[in-house]
Parts: structure tokens; C-alpha cells; sequence
């Protein structure tokens, strides 16, 4: 399970969402939906991961954040000597909801359908 532990002790502050931010962004492809999350093509990649933080309310347990997030991804080939395909990256953009556990920083994130 993911721990946001440092976007829970800057609840309330105003750092709060740029460390929510940082703390997403250091995640890997693995941990974020982001192959659910592609539109444009067929294999999502987590090297130019950037996140954007839209909201973020108290609802009692948990802060729930609604963040989007730009990635980019390839339409992948069959990877043979001959295929002429091109490999150009394309631009992806997903919206996820982050619910952070208050008493254990415990993170939870489902893919948004917006």
C-alpha cells in the first residue's frame, strides 16, 4: 500500500499541495492507473510523469484529492527488424482521486472516468 505520510503532515498548510504533487510524481507507472488511464495509445510511460492537484477536501478518515495526471505513452510495434512504425511518444492525460488514511497515511487511488 502507498503512504503519502508527508502530504498528511502538511495537511492544512500551505504546502500541502505542492508535496501531495511531489509525492505523486515520484511514483512509478506501477503504482498509478495509467495504462487504464490511456486515450491516444497503447502503452503508457512514467518517465515524464507531471501532476496537477485540483482539490482536496477533509471527509472525516481520509483527504481525498482529485489530482490529473500528464504522461505520455507509445503506440507499441511488433518490435521486428523491419517494422517501419515509427516509436513517437503521445501526450495522455488522466484524472485520479487519492484517499489518504489520517491515522496511517495509507493511499488509496482509483482512475477517475471524466
Amino acid at each position: 500500500m502507498l503512504r503519502f505520510t508527508d502530504a498528511l503532515n502538511a495537511w492544512g498548510s500551505p504546502e500541502f499541495n505542492a508535496i501531495l504533487k511531489q509525492e505523486i510524481e515520484h511514483l512509478t507507472g506501477e503504482q498509478l492507473p495509467l495504462q487504464q488511464g490511456l486515450t491516444s495509445s497503447s502503452h503508457a510511460l512514467d518517465d515524464s510523469l507531471r501532476a496537477v492537484i485540483i482539490s482536496a477536501v477533509d471527509e472525516g478518515r481520509v483527504i481525498r484529492a482529485k489530482a490529473g495526471i500528464f504522461y505520455t505513452g507509445i503506440i507499441a510495434g511488433c518490435n521486428c527488424a523491419d517494422d517501419p512504425s515509427p516509436v513517437n511518444e503521445e501526450y495522455e492525460y488522466c484524472e485520479v482521486q487519492l484517499d489518504i488514511d489520517k491515522s496511517t497515511a495509507g493511499t488509496t487511488v482509483i482512475l477517475l472516468a471524466e
